[in-house]
């Protein structure tokens, strides 16, 4: 697939990669995981520019937009790296299309100067892909707010600084209006977290909140009115979701040729045989399918709602499939050992695992794919 990069993405693709091939070797990733969020290190990629590449140069950012975004989080795939990239860049996100333009000035920059790390906190029990259905619950209290509620599958939960949370602040159950974002620290009272880790060796957590008193400027934008913005971050996580894959999908790859040309088998490498060269001719056209698709997704990202929600869904649906069609085959040409802990191809797998299951299932966004038209 022939790409025409800019002079300063190639750059930010060269840095990324040499960044990665350095810190985030396979063969460091179980002590990384074990020390969990490494503060040091965040800031180190703050220094290097790496927390504000997608967002705007108004904002401190480099301005890159979701090409930037893409790159990052295919690095970050392909480097299987431990750091909370898509919290940072979902949390961020949120806080472009959520906030005023004050409160944007206010705590982007610190998110990109790696001085403050926020998650962001939408999904609910039961919710599965409904973006509307929001129980947490906001109620003005004296001088600012309460909130009662709890959020699933929040990722970097247990590492974060503050989290940018929905809650609803008017309207029924399921309505649109009267959602509402909120900035709420990680270590408020009344706030809780149960942590785990994902299959993938990452923090995330299920927040739960019992009677959290914030300020009045705690929320974020107008009140009410937060549906849009949310919208928008979801399609942003699910496309940089697609990206992380991207990066995965290619190493893996890798990863299978050098395996095939070296294992050998009734006299003969593995690459030899005809039927091993047709299964990875067609890992490889998986991949070029899957980069076209999230390449062009991130051109919506500049144009209408439809359009932008109608290329994620698709982005969303073929990535899965081709995500699931080459980390299957991965695993099956490394035999037995494909799934050990001691191989990466296996930590690769858990990765494009999650593809599907991230910011709405194959079934949601095929819906939704449908309910847009032609855009």
């Amino acid at each position: 697939m022939r790409v025409d990069w800019s002079e300063e993405e190639v750059m930010l693709r060269d840095m990324l990669s040499r960044y990665m091939a350095e810190n985030c070797a396979f063969e460091q990733r179980p002590a990384r995981i074990a020390a969990g969020f490494d503060r040091a290190r965040w800031h180190e990629l703050a220094e290097l520019g790496v927390l504000g590449v997608p967002f705007a140069e108004a904002d401190g950012g480099s301005g890159f937009g979701a090409r930037g975004a893409l790159i990052l989080m295919e690095a970050a795939g392909r480097a299987l790296t431990t750091e909370p990239l898509l919290a940072a860049l979902v949390g961020g996100t949120a806080l472009t299309h959520g906030a005023t333009e004050a409160q944007r000035a206010e705590w982007l920059p610190r998110l990109i100067a790696g001085d403050a790390l926020f998650a962001f906190a939408h999904a609910e029990p039961g919710a599965r892909s409904n973006v509307s259905l929001v129980r947490t619950v906001a109620r003005r209290g004296a001088g600012g707010w309460v909130l009662d509620g709890g959020k699933t599958m929040v990722h970097a939960a247990p590492d974060t600084d503050w989290i940018v949370l929905s809650a609803r602040t008017g309207g029924a159950e399921g309505d649109r209006e009267g959602i509402s974002l909120f900035r709420v620290p990680r270590d408020a009272e009344g706030l809780s977290v149960t942590a785990y880790r994902t299959i993938d060796g990452l923090d995330a957590g299920e927040v739960a909140l019992g009677g959290v008193a914030l300020p009045a400027d705690a929320l974020l934008g107008e009140e009410g009115a937060a549906f849009s913005a949310i919208e928008r971050t979801l399609d942003l996580a699910a496309f940089a979701v697609c990206a992380e894959a991207l990066g995965a999908i290619a190493a893996l790859n890798e990863r299978c040729l050098a395996h095939c040309r070296a294992r050998e088998a009734f006299g003969q490498t593995l690459a030899r045989f005809q039927a091993i060269q047709h299964r990875l001719v067609d890992m490889h056209v998986s991949q070029e399918q899957a980069g076209a698709l999230t390449l062009k997704t991130a051109a919506a990202f500049a144009g209408s709602d439809a359009v932008r929600r109608r290329m994620v869904s698709a982005c969303k649906v073929q990535v899965a499939q081709e995500a699931a069609f080459v980390g299957k085959h991965a695993v099956q040409l490394h035999g037995a050992m494909g799934m050990t802990e001691e191989l990466d191809v296996g930590h690769y797998f858990r990765k494009l695992m999650l593809v599907q299951a991230l910011f709405g299932g194959s079934d949601h966004h095929l819906r939704r794919f449908l309910a847009h038209g032609e855009a």
